[in-house]
């Protein structure tokens, strides 16, 4: 078991080097100049213009050669400094990181946990009761194809525009600020609906297909129809086949999880909501750099953890893989 996790964590440790070294590298084969971008929103003389450029190449480290810059940018992130925002000079990268991810977070870990545990429930449901199944596997077949997108914007249109329900951009009204108060928690709550809602439908779908399959599948297999020759309950089965069929659940919800820390692009677009999907495609129409190295910088390290965790729960729940690395069963 030792020896396992052993290598896990070396294998780990290696994809996080080259996962890193390619965050670095997409962003400077991206065409344009971020210099470029930043000078001329401060300087309209041709004469400050070439003198800010040069400095702030320079106090950027863009004079310096790729393989001098790539070995300051291991430094600096083993310092805990992700550089300074092109986009949004002169903060840092790591505030600007921290200000964003709390709304993602926000906004995603509840929308995949309600949306795992609905979807799963139905789809179990559903695998048992074939009137139930017919009426709703089409519906949810329709939910799980409906892009992010497309939904987000039809809420935002009948709830937001035309019945005024609830807001259709920002995390707050822009008349108020953060703070701890009743009146900001109740604002906060209304503008997270629509955004909410546009993700909890559409996953619902997947998460509910999934388990129906899986759960069919498993009541049809050859240990089913062993228990059901030795006069097993049907309860009993249903609670095999159950824990059989969650098991891939796990994995897509262990590994969806991972990738909550980027966030939802397009929805958070569509409600200019300040998550960290958002603020990674504003760095990217602005060649920041800086911006898009850490933002990736955290996707890779929530994927990577909820690879790792995904084995951890899978030798928990699965006595066979406890069993085959040595373990007691």
């Amino acid at each position: 078991m030792k020896k396992y996790l052993g290598t896990k964590i070396l294998v780990y440790i290696l994809t996080f080097v080259f996962a890193v070294t390619l965050d670095w590298l997409i962003p400077r084969f991206m065409p344009g100049n971020p210099i470029l971008v930043l000078v001329s929103r401060f300087s309209g003389l041709p004469e400050s213009a070439r003198v800010m450029y040069s400095y702030l190449t320079k106090a950027f480290g863009l004079d310096q050669p790729l393989w001098s810059q790539y070995v300051n940018f291991w430094i600096a992130l083993f310092k805990g400094d992700l550089g300074i925002s092109i986009y949004l000079y002169p903060r840092p990268v790591l505030e600007v990181l921290k200000t964003a991810i709390p709304y993602s977070l926000g906004l995603m870990i509840p929308s995949i946990l309600l949306s795992w545990i609905v979807g799963n429930n139905l789809g179990a449901i559903a695998a048992r009761r074939k009137r139930l199944d017919s009426i709703m596997l089409p519906i949810m077949y329709f939910i799980t194809g409906a892009p992010y997108l497309w939904l987000g914007m039809l809420l935002a249109y009948f709830l937001g525009v035309v019945w005024g329900i609830f807001p259709i951009a920002g995390a707050y009204s822009f008349s108020l600020r953060p703070h701890w108060s009743w009146l900001f928690v109740g604002d906060f709550l209304k503008h997270w609906i629509l955004p909410f809602l546009s993700l909890f439908i559409v996953q619902i779908g997947g998460w509910a297909i999934g388990m129906r399959n899986m759960v069919i599948y498993e009541l049809e297999n050859n240990y089913v129809r062993y228990l059901e020759t030795l006069g097993a309950k049907r309860k009993l089965i249903r609670k095999y086949a159950f824990r059989n069929a969650i098991l891939p659940q796990v994995t897509g919800l262990a590994l969806q999880l991972g990738t909550v820390i980027a966030g939802q692009v397009t929805t958070e677009v569509v409600f200019s909501y300040p998550g960290i999907g958002y603020v990674l495609t504003q760095g990217i129409l602005n060649q920041d750099y800086f911006l898009i190295q850490g933002c990736f910088l955290f996707i890779i390290i929530g994927v990577l953890v909820a690879n790792f965790t995904v084995d951890l729960v899978y030798m928990a729940l699965d006595p066979r893989i406890r069993f085959s690395y040595g373990g007691e069963v």
